[in-house]
């Protein structure tokens, strides 16, 4: 898929996170700035590709990539915070991270979504599905995802019950069945609707 950078003579900072939606484990950011000349034809957003091409993808942007940057908010913090805001908490130290190695500002964020909070006063649009039509939130969420779902396969060692390497701890009909079964673990957000009586379930 052939998607266009944003304005490829200018500096632009790619967004986007993952695991906003899960019950447990961390929600990861990452920004991601490319140059003007970045290509790859499998580069979408990372839900439209398979987990061996997100993986092959991970690695091609971090090489040809300008600069990029990762942010980790864990399951207390959401707890404490709520989800949206740990999403642009985690988007902002991805952010931070870039400014720090490239020690200046980029001209323009571009944000996966509709809700963002402003950093630093750079510059900064949201752009619905932004994801599907601008390269550097595409690169943005390869690595979010990618990285997030290593992290999660680490805490599966830990939890091996609740089969994380699978559902990376998202609300499958499996995980809400492993909660009911073996209860919740200190990475499940307990500010989430974690449990539900058997005959409520939905699947």
């Amino acid at each position: 898929m052939n998607l266009q950078l944003y304005n490829p003579n200018e500096i632009i900072c790619g967004c986007d996170e993952a695991g906003r939606g899960a019950l447990a484990g961390p929600v990861v950011a990452s920004a991601v700035i490319l140059p003007n000349n970045f290509f790859h034809a499998q580069l979408n957003d990372s839900k439209k590709i398979s987990h061996k091409i997100r993986l092959e993808l991970a690695k091609f942007i971090k090489k040809e990539s300008l600069y990029w940057g990762i942010g980790i908010v864990d399951a207390p913090k959401i707890d404490k915070i709520n989800i949206l805001q740990s999403s642009i908490k985690a988007m902002h130290i991805a952010i931070k991270k870039i400014i720090i190695k490239m020690k200046k500002k980029p001209k323009l964020l571009i944000i996966d979504g509709n809700k963002f909070k402003a950093y630093e006063n750079i510059k900064h649009e949201c752009i619905i599905k932004g994801d599907s039509k601008y390269a550097s939130i595409a690169a943005a969420s390869v690595i979010a995802k990618t990285h997030r779902d290593y992290l999660m396969d680490t805490l599966h060692k830990e939890y091996p019950k609740y089969n994380w390497t699978k559902n990376k701890g998202y609300p499958t009909k499996e995980h809400k069945q492993k909660i009911i079964n073996h209860g919740i673990t200190k990475y499940h957000r307990k500010s989430f609707k974690l449990f539900e009586t058997q005959h409520k379930l939905q699947f």
